[in-house]
């Protein structure tokens, strides 16, 4: 039943159907109109306090207002009304990175029916009762049609559960009591058989509360990094305060008039306004984009370490090889010929449901063309068990077995027979290689050797050596015996690996990882994960795990698939370069409004500032009315970039760091001195200045 339950996950991880991770349209108009209005609710001096550098702003728009009321003109209204939009743009591309989430989770909220539950009772009845008064440790009875309740463990039974409703999967997935394969979810759909569940969750605390609150961002803490860097935003506002405010004095006694509106357009063109306005967006947008990938993370935080990892800890099986082991040579011993070594593996594996038994089946046919036959009603197969390590068929008088090396040679000689002196070097030379040897045996002969390779995915050396580009390192990890585990790391590229691997050999190996200052993620899904899981940095849970290692996470993958977890790193870096690239850019764009509103504002009263203004600007109201307009429209500009994010391409950090000054940071300075140029002539043209 295992063996089943990992086929249906991987048809469930390949075959996408949508679901929570289709993406709504980054221009959709219900979105765009929600955003709208939150943008306005989003004035609240007590949200605005959140973001120091966009609270300025706000004050320096009242001031400016004040102004305009008290000394009415059409310079001063203007200002007014675009560091209005200023702010309000700012709120825009919060409320609409937002509302990206919010949509998802009112898809969820429809999903989630508050449904009938019954609960058994401890004489063995049943009771009607609402979902949402279940607790913690309650028992519920789920037959084929009935949707689960609320989440829990299956106690009794296995059934087949359709989890598209969080997952968006069409296929479904085997569920089974025991084992890592026993968590059900609250919302999912029973489609066969019966279930007895323990409920494991409290009230109000489901899987699915949990992704509801996740997916709109509402319990969204600010990480680290973005405390840092609003830290530091807020630094470099408090130091262009004094600076601004001595322009008046500086003016007065130059013989220029420098009036309050001028003096806040200034501080509002001078401190990073573009990157205070997008800051938020850029983390919520990272999160979004994960949800995209059907990942949810528990924290802001979790996405941001992802972009740090420097050690990726990844299962074998599943993530780096297919899964299942393929037949990929016949190799016959003691003068056989390798035709009737395929033919007796082919009779033998008829019955073997297994993908490794289809497997042996397949190559015999594409070798020699060998076809499933009527073996008439004299035959009986022989049902594999850990007990002999063998399986087989007997049709008549002949005995036909494969499995095992040493179990088969037991048995061999038990017939009587005797065991090829070739054997044992084929065996041994087929282990080092990587393989699997399985000893195929007709009676008293031993026939030959069955190869059944791992087959290591497509591009995954690819990825790997990306990986190592940008200095991360990959450690496979896996239950193999070590000449196997080397072999399977040599073809994939893997920098290291552990092999025979224990929960606490992976824990003892994330802590010395850790030890180095080294950032760990990890990709679990049983319960002797969670400690392993509880101690990476970044713990990815898959879906179809137990509860405790979706505990223990901080990240949990609905499609179950290890390989998203070079994704999630992926996302991770995206988003961190997303952030640093648009703060290269706002700085940039601060030097560039420099040069356009100070020479402006005083090269009547000192000549020699005609150096330095470069763009010519036609009065000293255009230039500082111009640099407002170019800086709100800058953040609506941005905004797609922002959501979207930088393209990450692997690279070292170098690479990026020169990427990001040339593109943002040269980018930066040059494009307010054309846009503020075209902004002045437009102004002038129309007469206003």
């Amino acid at each position: 039943m295992n063996t089943n339950a990992q086929q249906v996950d991987n048809t469930s991880s390949t075959q996408r159907s949508g679901g929570l991770a289709r993406p709504r349209g980054l221009f959709d108009p219900e979105i765009l109109l929600q955003a709208t209005f939150d943008a306005f609710k989003k004035f609240d001096p007590r949200l605005q306090l959140k973001n120091p550098v966009m609270f300025v702003v706000l004050v320096g728009t009242m001031v400016t207002l004040l102004e305009a009321i008290a000394h009415p003109s059409i310079f001063s209204w203007s200002i007014t009304f675009w560091l209005f939009l200023t702010v309000l743009f700012a709120n825009f591309a919060e409320a609409l990175a937002e509302g990206r989430g919010k949509a998802q989770a009112d898809t969820l909220r429809r999903m989630r029916a508050d449904t009938q539950a019954r609960q058994l009772l401890d004489d063995g009845s049943l009771r009607q009762v609402p979902a949402s008064q279940l607790t913690k440790g309650d028992l519920v009875v789920c037959e084929a049609g009935d949707q689960i309740p609320s989440d829990g463990e299956i106690i009794e039974g296995v059934a087949s559960v359709d989890e598209s409703a969080i997952t968006g999967e069409s296929a479904p997935v085997i569920r089974e009591s025991g084992g890592d394969r026993s968590a059900v979810t609250g919302g999912t759909k029973v489609l066969s058989d019966r279930i007895v569940i323990r409920i494991t969750a409290e009230r109000g605390h489901t899987f699915m509360d949990r992704m509801i609150a996740l997916v709109e961002g509402a319990n969204r803490q600010k990480t680290p990094n973005e405390i840092a860097l609003t830290i530091l935003l807020s630094a470099l506002t408090i130091v262009f305060l004094p600076v601004v405010v001595t322009l008046e004095p500086f003016g007065h006694f130059a013989g220029t008039s420098v009036s309050v509106v001028i003096l806040v357009a200034l501080l509002v063109c001078l401190i990073p306004t573009t990157i205070g306005a997008l800051l938020s967006a850029i983390g919520i947008a990272g999160m979004d984009r994960l949800v995209q990938r059907n990942v949810l993370a528990m924290s802001g935080r979790a996405v941001e370490a992802a972009g740090d990892v420097q050690t990726l800890l990844l299962d074998k099986t599943g993530t780096i090889t297919l899964g299942n082991r393929m037949a990929a040579a016949f190799i016959p011993t003691g003068g056989h010929q390798e035709q009737e070594l395929a033919e007796a593996a082919q009779l033998s594996s008829l019955a073997d449901e297994t993908p490794e038994g289809r497997s042996i089946v397949v190559l015999a046919k594409e070798r020699f063309a060998l076809r499933e036959r009527d073996l008439g009603q004299s035959r009986q197969f022989i049902a594999f068990s850990a007990t002999t390590r063998m399986s087989g068929l007997d049709l008549g008088d002949r005995r036909i077995r494969k499995g095992a090396a040493e179990s088969v040679c037991n048995w061999v000689r038990d017939q009587g027979g005797t065991v090829p002196g070739e054997l044992d070097e084929i065996v041994e030379r087929v282990a080092k290689a990587g393989s699997t040897p399985l000893v195929v045996a007709d009676g008293k002969d031993v026939l030959g050797v069955i190869e059944l390779k791992d087959v290591v995915k497509d591009g995954i050396r690819e990825r790997f050596d990306q990986l190592r580009a940008i200095g991360i390192r990959t450690v496979m990890i896996t239950g193999d015996n070590p000449l196997t585990a080397a072999a399977i790391a040599t073809e994939a590229g893997v920098d290291d690996y552990l092999a025979q691997a224990t929960p606490e050999a992976k824990l003892e190996l994330i802590r010395a990882q850790q030890k180095g200052g080294r950032l760990v993620a990890m990709t679990g899904d049983g319960t002797n994960d969670a400690p392993a899981l509880a101690q990476a940095d970044v713990g990815v849970a898959m879906n179809s795990g137990t509860t405790a290692a979706k505990e223990a996470g901080n990240m949990v993958d609905l499609d179950s698939n290890p390989t998203k977890l070079i994704d999630i790193v992926e996302v991770g870096k995206q988003l961190l370069i997303t952030r640093g690239s648009l703060t290269t850019f706002s700085i940039a764009n601060d030097v560039a409004k420099y040069f356009a509103i100070i020479p402006a504002l005083f090269v009547a009263s000192y000549p020699q500032l005609k150096a330095l203004n470069i763009m010519r600007l036609h009065s000293p109201q255009s230039a500082v009315l111009s640099a407002v307009i170019f800086n709100a429209l800058v953040i609506i500009a941005l905004i797609p970039l922002a959501l979207r994010g930088v393209r990450w391409r692997p690279s070292n950090a170098t690479s990026i760091l020169r990427r990001n000054v040339m593109v943002y940071g040269v980018g930066g300075v040059i494009v307010p001195f054309i846009f503020i140029k075209l902004i002045d002539l437009l102004l002038t043209s129309l007469g206003w200045y």
